[in-house]
């Protein structure tokens, strides 16, 4: 999920990187939990880098993700957006194709774009949904997509038969999140260039939506940390008592 300059830097441009992140580093209080406001205006001032960077936000929560019971996956449509244009290709036919095709999909199509996949290696697309019919198909060429994230899956919202409203999600802003096997939850929550009210209602909204996710096996403390950082930039702790725990 992270973002890559796309520019490969020289090795000065690696060494100002360097100096920039050291320099940025000492604007944080690596002792301190900020308030989310707090933490938000100072995501801003570490970014240092040309390009518009991505605010993460990393989650640490008191799971045992061996226990099935106690696994995270799921899929949610921040309030404004990530601030990245994702391309879609939807599997599907008939009406569900057109459909999808109306919703401003990409790519659509059946078997022959399962076949461009495998037969041609063709990642085009950034998220892709199908309908529950063209699953079985899809499952042939699993070990392919699966390693990629790119499987569709009901928990994700991207195994569907209403194919509009998924497609509608995913260019409003939707982003996946799975735990690790460390508990750990880590999205997209938008771009630097976001204003700061932007930052905080997304920030706000997805935290309360894990908050509200907690598995019912799960005893004692669920959400341990909370930290946000730039793509290039240092991480920045939050105080928990800026949520509804």
């Amino acid at each position: 999920m992270w973002e890559v300059n796309p520019q490969i830097p020289h090795k000065e441009e690696k060494m100002k990187k360097g100096k920039k992140y050291i320099e940025t580093s000492k604007l944080v209080d690596r002792t301190k939990r900020y308030s989310l406001d707090e933490a938000v205006a100072l995501v801003k001032k570490t970014s240092t880098a040309k390009f518009d960077e991505t605010v993460e936000l990393a989650l640490n929560l008191g799971l045992d993700t061996k226990k099935s019971d106690q696994q995270l996956r799921g899929a949610a449509v921040l309030p404004n957006g990530t601030g990245k244009t994702k391309k879609v290709l939807v599997i599907a036919k008939g009406d569900n194709a057109k459909a999808a095709k109306e919703a401003g999909a990409e790519f659509v199509g059946d078997t022959d774009m399962l076949e461009k996949i495998e037969k041609e290696n063709w990642f085009g697309f950034d998220v892709m949904i199908a309908t529950p019919d063209m699953m079985p198909a899809l499952g042939k060429i699993g070990k392919v997509l699966g390693p990629k994230g790119l499987m569709p899956n009901p928990k994700t919202g991207t195994v569907t038969t209403d194919v509009a409203r998924a497609v509608n999600d995913v260019k409003k802003g939707r982003v996946e999140y799975r735990t690790d096997s460390y508990a750990n939850v880590h999205v997209s929550v938008g771009k630097v260039s976001f204003d700061e009210a932007q930052l905080t209602e997304n920030i706000r909204y997805f935290v309360n939506l894990i908050i509200k996710a907690k598995p019912a096996a799960v005893k004692g403390k669920f959400l341990k940390g909370i930290s946000i950082s730039t793509t290039m930039g240092p991480g920045i702790k939050l105080d928990k008592s800026s949520f509804d725990i």
